[in-house]
């Protein structure tokens, strides 16, 4: 299962619900992509290598952008941003998860229902 960055903030902010999900996810994945914003979102050093240790600990796999990848996601904008606001990282998270045949546990369900051969297991934190 492919975790979107909200998954894994809420489990990093002591979230019961999120840490079940993701307990319950069998072999992890994350995007590059979300990675890359979990990162991003660090305060501090502390915060960065609390994030690093979150991921390796529980051996999330993560998953590359490919050709293959960033070209889905550059049609899923063409087809569906002027539609929907579908941003780039939603389009490079969900073409990864089409892409590498898995479902996507997103708590931003609704950035990624109009992706028809996306596989998506709503989350809500409470």
């Amino acid at each position: 299962m492919l975790f979107d960055t909200d998954v894994i903030i809420w489990a990093l902010r002591g979230n019961r619900r999120a840490a079940a999900a993701i307990d319950r996810g069998g072999n992890c994945c994350l995007s590059v992509v979300s990675y890359m914003e979990l990162l991003q979102g660090a305060r501090d050093k502390h915060d960065l290598r609390r994030i690093r240790e979150y991921v390796a600990g529980l051996h999330f796999q993560i998953l590359p952008l490919t050709e293959d990848i960033g070209h889905r996601a550059c049609v899923y904008v063409e087809e569906h941003t002027l539609k929907s606001g579908l941003g780039i990282a939603d389009a490079l998270i969900a073409a990864t998860a089409v892409d590498r045949n898995v479902t996507l546990c997103t708590g931003n369900a609704k950035h990624y229902r109009i992706i028809a051969e996306l596989d998506v297991i709503p989350f809500r934190p409470a």
